[in-house]
């Protein structure tokens, strides 16, 4: 009996330039977000204008990677082994940059913007 990792190898040419693109980009867009809060609302000064083009730019990638990497595979794969194995491989990363996104969030000093946060329970957070 097979499974679907003996079964689809990886024997595709890794582009290794494609991965330091995507990089740069999602470091862009972290950047973006990061001087956003430097340039006081007006976009005119802001350190990296358009950071968020980078987005865009990541997701092209990603698509071609991804339909790179699986079309030889179609034929021999599902839909639903499709969606296994990628949710395999985001899923930790996603449940991890939820985690730090609600303690930095729970944590971060925003009186003025979220003003019940700081007295809110952290496990009436976590259950919200």
């Amino acid at each position: 009996m097979t499974t679907a990792s003996t079964l689809f190898h990886d024997s595709k040419q890794h582009f290794e330039i494609l991965d330091g693109l995507r990089g740069v980009a999602a470091i862009m867009v972290v950047l973006f977000h990061v001087f956003e809060i430097f340039s006081g609302g007006n976009h005119l000064i802001q350190i990296i204008n358009h950071g968020y083009l980078a987005v865009d730019f990541f997701f092209v990638l990603s698509g071609f990677v991804i339909a790179y990497a699986y079309d030889d595979r179609w034929a021999r794969m599902s839909l639903g082994s499709f969606f296994k194995r990628r949710l395999i491989r985001l899923h930790p990363m996603i449940v991890m940059g939820m985690i730090i996104g609600a303690i930095c969030f729970y944590f971060g000093a925003s009186p003025d913007l979220f003003p019940p946060i700081s007295q809110t329970p952290v496990g009436q957070f976590l259950l919200i």
